[in-house]
């Protein structure tokens, strides 16, 4: 093919001379050198323009397969073919990669951290406040001494969720025997970072098994009549999934003599 290419060349190049040869007016001398050159470039460029695209390929090349021979891509190829981008382009190296990973490992840590600061369970705080009202009854037939003890428990929700008091147990002992039980079943709701009082009442009594009791508390030449008891108390709470269970044990002097109201100092607002 290069000789062909050649050889049209050569004839194209030999008659386009003699023709300007012909055409030659009288004393005009031998063409120039820069003649002889632009005349020959536009030859070639007419000749080159009349051929089709040809692929030449040498022995570090290839034939593109995409362009089947046009030089052009075909339309309707053009979603099913894949551009190639050399390994030193900039755009297979973006800048500042490096700190958009460390902000975006460090944002993830933060909001992780935030979410179990904020979701995290903590245990209900119940304080006892002891008793804050006592009601007493006497029966002269059976010398028995009932009485009627309100109680106060001091609730704390450390968390950023509501809290369910579920239900409230408590056990009165005197001298080591059970006086009095009472099962609550409250279901009282505690908002978030707040805190809240509740009041139960237990009813006791003190039997003929223990005379002197009635005698101590009946008995006129005494105005104090302070017997000692001992409460047990278990609170069960849940808040979320969580369910847990406080216990609660004091000992506490109340008046048997007559109905008695307990002033205490309450830094806790009930609802």
């Amino acid at each position: 093919m290069g000789s062909a290419f050649s050889r049209l060349d050569g004839n194209r190049l030999s008659s386009l001379r003699e023709r300007l040869k012909g055409n030659r007016r009288p004393g005009e001398g031998r063409p120039t050198d820069f003649d002889d050159d632009s005349l020959d470039g536009l030859v070639r460029s007419e000749d080159i323009a009349q051929f089709p695209y040809v692929e030449f390929t040498g022995r570090d090349s290839i034939t593109c397969p995409a362009c089947q021979g046009s030089g052009r891509m075909p339309t309707d190829q053009v979603n099913e073919l894949v551009a190639l981008i050399p390994y030193t382009d900039q755009r297979l190296q973006p800048q500042r990669t490096k700190l958009y990973v460390v902000l975006s490992v460090v944002l993830c840590f933060l909001a992780s951290m935030l979410v179990a600061f904020f979701l995290f369970p903590r245990t209900a705080i119940v304080v006892d406040d002891g008793i804050c009202a006592v009601t007493v009854h006497f029966d002269p037939a059976t010398y028995k001494v009932q009485m009627n003890l309100t109680s106060t428990l001091n609730f704390s929700n450390p968390n950023f969720f509501s809290m369910l008091v579920e239900s409230v147990s408590s056990q009165v002992l005197y001298m080591k025997k059970v006086i009095g039980t009472r099962q609550l079943s409250i279901a009282t709701t505690i908002l978030p970072l707040s805190k809240r009082q509740v009041n139960y009442t237990v009813s006791v009594e003190i039997g003929s098994s223990a005379p002197y009791v009635y005698a101590f508390c009946t008995m006129r030449s005494i105005k104090v009549h302070n017997i000692l008891v001992f409460m047990q108390t278990s609170v069960k709470t849940s808040h979320m999934v969580r369910t847990s269970q406080n216990s609660l044990e004091a000992y506490h002097y109340i008046d048997c003599g007559s109905n008695t109201t307990y002033q205490h100092w309450h830094p806790f607002v009930a609802p």
